[in-house]
């Protein structure tokens, strides 16, 4: 059964009783359901969790104002001082990851550890341009010579799939967040992260975590998963669980 946390806009599903002690913080256009077979077996080991729909998705209703990732870390942290009787394990996918390093660079008393999974965590080096056409018309926008509105149909010609599906204040939120990076607060975290990877993740490669390992001062570590993809909740659950044990230990 779902429950309201913070100001009662957010919404999660509670796994086992209370004292929790692990957060899930779930990817783009997903929700917190994502994690319930690594949640059911983390209770059924005899440890609490929540996982979060975080705003604009799942039953949780979009943001008043839109931002990107360091903006949701700031809806999320009320949350989990609700939540916390102790510093909480924050296990994040996708841009679930990203919020999660914010808020443990920004909240250190609130994070034991993050295990982070499939998270653009830093920009890639993508070797493909954007069509000729579209690069010039982004150009001359950000001059002024073209207007909003032939701007916008450019992107919802050349966009990703997440862009054209995402409307309203949603879609400011979405080209918030991928054009963030979170080098800074990465160097910033003091709790061990834990990063598991998809040795088939073409949506965010294994190349991201290694790249983000750089920045990171705090202990870390990465394991690869073969044969999983950039969904890793859904598709190698019982690993996540082996890894958030590790994350509590």
């Amino acid at each position: 059964m779902l429950s309201a946390y913070g100001d009662g806009r957010v919404f999660g599903e509670p796994y086992g009783q209370s004292p929790y002690r692990v957060v899930w913080l779930h990817g783009w256009a997903r929700q917190g359901h994502d994690f319930a077979s690594s949640a059911i077996g983390l209770a059924a080991l005899g440890t609490s969790s929540v996982a979060l729909d975080l705003p604009g998705f799942g039953s949780s209703p979009a943001p008043t104002v839109a931002g990107g990732a360091r903006s949701y870390a700031q809806m999320i942290v009320p949350v989990l001082r609700e939540i916390a009787d102790e510093p909480l394990v924050l296990v994040g996918h996708s841009r679930g990851g990203c919020i999660a390093t914010v808020i443990a660079a920004t909240n250190p008393e609130l994070v034991k550890s993050l295990v982070i999974t499939g998270s653009p965590l830093v920009r890639r080096e993508v070797s493909s341009k954007s069509p000729l056409r579209y690069r010039l018309t982004r150009s001359m926008h950000s001059k002024g010579l073209v207007s909003p509105q032939k701007m916008e149909s450019a992107r919802r010609r050349h966009g990703s799939s997440d862009y054209r599906n995402a409307s309203g204040i949603m879609r400011d939120v979405f080209v918030m967040m991928v054009n963030e990076s979170y080098e800074s607060e990465l160097a910033r975290v003091q709790a061990p992260i834990y990063m598991v990877w998809g040795q088939d993740d073409h949506e965010v490669p294994v190349e991201v975590a290694k790249k983000a390992g750089v920045f990171i001062k705090s202990p870390h570590s990465l394991r690869v998963l073969d044969e999983v993809g950039h969904l890793v909740p859904l598709e190698a659950p019982s690993d996540l669980v082996q890894t958030v044990l590790e994350a509590l230990a």
